[in-house]
């Protein structure tokens, strides 16, 4: 497990540096996160062995038995799932960025809950710019009144916007969907982050310049 999930890891970032010299990104403007859901903590602990410190969790209990399991390591928890209003507190408690806000009553919510010892917690606007019924995110032409009201709660700090697009697509489709979100960031005021692009769909992400790409799969493998 140590040798695959580290040579995984090598591999992921091979991609990742192929595509920005491609693109003519600057060397490592793209950060890798590994997704963790449904792996176990050990698994976690090689891959950070390995270099990777940005860990993304979608489901919170898990997280938070991880979080207890690999307290020892520096670890900048990443929470990218969807948010129940009874989660928010945990949340806000726990993980230094959330990726799925896409509505004002979570935002408001974590603002509250976010412990006033901590810095700011770090927030990305999920969009929908699949326009899929069953995919989370606000619409993109609702984007601007929500990051409007989002940017000026106190204990937040909007960083800027995540997707998911539809699976499946051809190279220059899934960039089309891209490059919708990059130019929805051009909306937000001191918008530093894109998190667009997973295990099927990073080189299209960071040709249409993503800052932080979210790989489970090709890091950890398939889940059994």
């Amino acid at each position: 497990m140590t040798n695959s999930i580290a040579h995984n890891i090598t591999k992921v970032r091979q991609r990742i540096r192929e595509a920005e010299q491609k693109h003519l990104r600057n060397a490592n403007s793209v950060q890798l996160m590994a997704v963790s859901k449904t792996r176990s903590a050990q698994q976690v602990r090689l891959a950070v062995a390995a270099g990777v410190d940005c860990i993304g969790e979608n489901y919170l209990n898990e997280a938070l038995d991880k979080m207890a399991a690999l307290s020892d390591l520096a670890i900048d928890w990443h929470f990218i799932g969807p948010i129940q209003s009874n989660k928010t507190r945990a949340i806000a408690e726990h993980f230094s960025w959330v990726h799925s806000v896409d509505r004002l009553k979570i935002a408001t919510r974590l603002s509250q809950q976010r412990p006033a010892q901590l810095q700011p917690l770090n927030i990305c606007l999920q969009v929908n710019i699949s326009g899929e019924a069953s995919k989370s995110g606000v619409a993109l032409d609702q984007l601007p009144a929500l990051a409007s009201k989002v940017v000026l709660l106190p204990q937040l700090r909007l960083r800027g916007l995540m997707a998911i697009p539809a699976a499946g697509q051809a190279l220059q489709q899934q960039r089309q969907q891209f490059s919708l979100l990059r130019g929805a960031a051009t909306q937000i005021a001191g918008c530093d982050t894109l998190s667009m692009g997973m295990s099927g769909d990073l080189a299209a992400a960071v040709a249409e310049g993503s800052t932080l790409v979210r790989v489970g799969t090709d890091i950890f493998g398939p889940r059994g």
